[in-house]
């Protein structure tokens, strides 16, 4: 009797066991992806390690190491170089400089396998080629552009959303102003004119982007390399998809429109949760005015001023950022600036092309380095007026003059 009933509780005993165990297995399922099914035995150590961290690039490495994936190599294929799987499929298989890149990844601590995968996935985007490859033209005289680019970007919708993303984000800013010597309003702007305050923030997958430009692209093939390079690093570390991304058409990412070696060289962790998030708001703020810093902001100093009597100036004279005169030397030929400088101090001639007539400033440093952010003075000159529009909406001071009419009285920034 005594057996029976010892038969009879292990009959009821063992099901429930078992079912106590599924749940948890669901649970543990729905709250991280699955991993590749793999027979313990088919798995290195290092490649256990690598999958039981669940990173995107560690399930690409398993499902390639086992054959199943996309972009697995067939049997017997190898590169010559490494002895690894070769990329066989999609638009980049049987492409030597891809090939080499993959060979030069492993460098970085890729494996091949992984890469293969990856690569068997990548896309190229024609309208990318397409768009680099127009030719723009400098005009021969005024044609008003520098007033059609300004007015894409200062109007009255830009600053109220401007002015509603400074009250969101004031304590933030203030924040990375303290730490940073960058005024808040410029850190506003920058991100403004480059995404709208996050309202658009680019619509190109960003390893499509920087793979058709490092690839297809020779004129720059160097730099979209080490941009992919760098935005590879960058998934790996953080243990993002790089499918997952979008942003610029050349490549460029989050809030601020870094590109790849700006997120590994100025990219900040403002937030403090462990992670460098360019589509984080105060990651992206903190990232700015570190960016700003690292190229030499001026804390206090000025950025640009106009002047007055630039027309006598020849067209031929050299202008733009990257123009180096004394104030002394233009004084001399007719240059009247708003504001009472060192004759000896060095500026740039910057001539915009305003409807009506040239308009003509001198940049100081601060404004070099908002030129470091896009190698432009319409670019550089709008996140200056834009800047300074903000502040004067908060009350911060007036408005800046930004008319054609020559200057004089006052300092003007």
């Amino acid at each position: 009797m005594r057996l029976i009933s010892l038969l009879a509780l292990l009959i009821v005993v063992l099901p429930l066991g078992g079912c106590a165990s599924k749940p948890t297995k669901e649970a543990n399922a729905s709250a991280a992806p699955a991993k590749p099914r793999l027979a313990r035995s088919e798995l290195s150590r290092s490649l256990e390690r690598r999958a039981e961290r669940e990173t995107p690039f560690a399930r690409l490495h398993a499902h390639a190491e086992a054959g199943s994936g996309p972009g697995s190599a067939a049997p017997g294929r190898s590169s010559g170089k490494s002895g690894g799987p070769r990329l066989v499929s999609g638009p980049y298989a049987g492409r030597a400089d891809v090939e080499r890149f993959i060979d030069q990844m492993q460098a970085q601590g890729f494996t091949r396998a992984e890469l293969v995968a990856l690569f068997s996935r990548v896309r190229p985007d024609p309208w990318i080629l397409e768009y680099m490859n127009r030719q723009w033209r400098p005009a021969s005289g005024p044609t008003g552009a520098w007033s059609r680019y300004r007015s894409k970007h200062i109007t009255g919708g830009m600053l109220a959303k401007g002015n509603a993303f400074w009250n969101r984000h004031a304590a933030t800013l203030n924040r990375a102003s303290k730490k940073y010597g960058v005024p808040p309003e410029y850190l506003v702007a920058i991100i403004g004119i480059e995404t709208k305050w996050g309202g658009y923030m680019g619509k190109h997958r960003i390893i499509d982007a920087l793979a058709t430009l490092a690839f297809d692209y020779p004129r720059r093939a160097d730099y979209f390399s080490g941009e992919l390079e760098q935005f590879l690093i960058m998934s790996r570390d953080e243990g993002v998809d790089p499918f997952q991304p979008v942003g610029s058409f050349a490549g460029a990412m989050g809030l601020g429109q870094f590109m790849p070696s700006s997120y590994h060289n100025y990219a900040v962790d403002f937030d403090g949760d462990g992670h460098r998030n360019l589509w984080d708001a105060e990651d992206a703020i903190g990232s700015v005015a570190n960016y700003f810093n690292k190229h030499g902001w001026k804390t206090g100093q000025q950025v640009t001023a106009r002047a007055s009597g630039g027309s006598g100036l020849p067209r031929s004279m050299d202008a733009g950022f990257k123009s180096s005169y004394t104030v002394g030397g233009l004084e001399s030929r007719g240059l009247r600036p708003a504001l009472a400088l060192p004759k000896d101090q060095r500026v740039s001639l910057l001539r915009l092309d305003a409807a009506g007539g040239y308009e003509y400033w001198l940049g100081f440093d601060n404004f070099y380095v908002i030129t470091r952010y896009n190698n432009s003075t319409y670019y550089a000159m709008t996140v200056h007026q834009l800047a300074q529009s903000l502040r004067a909406r908060r009350g911060g001071g007036p408005a800046p003059r930004m008319t054609q009419q020559p200057l004089d009285a006052g300092p003007r920034g």
